[in-house]
């Protein structure tokens, strides 16, 4: 029997009393604990075929810093499409739409 190898990631999320986050963490287990203003999370549900999603953002969260953070996550989300399809150009399209989309919430310059 081979052993395989295993990692996790942890998320520990402080709630004031109307359960908004007021503090989100996350660790390995071999590093120390970090901290954040939001994580965005989508898993694959195989058998519903279905995405499942966990979206969180502390009060500190600003709405620009959520503007940069939409932006950089869909044009990541280019670039992991690319890496798990080999479809460049579907990609290239998602990354050209996340620039756009950038520019017109002030977060890319033109000629950026």
């Amino acid at each position: 029997m081979s052993s395989k190898n295993k990692s996790s990631l942890s998320f520990d999320v402080t709630l004031d009393e109307n359960m908004v986050p007021e503090k989100i963490e996350w660790k390995t287990e071999n590093q120390e604990i970090n901290n954040c203003k939001a994580v965005m999370t989508s898993l694959w549900d195989e058998k519903d075929n279905n995405t499942l999603r966990i979206d969180l953002w502390t009060k500190e969260m600003m709405v620009e810093e959520m503007r940069h953070f939409f932006v950089q996550s869909l044009i990541t989300m280019a670039d992991t499409f690319e890496r798990a399809t080999n479809d460049a150009e579907s990609a290239e399209e998602l990354r050209s739409f996340s620039k756009e989309f950038g520019k017109k919430l002030g977060v890319i310059k033109d000629g950026a």
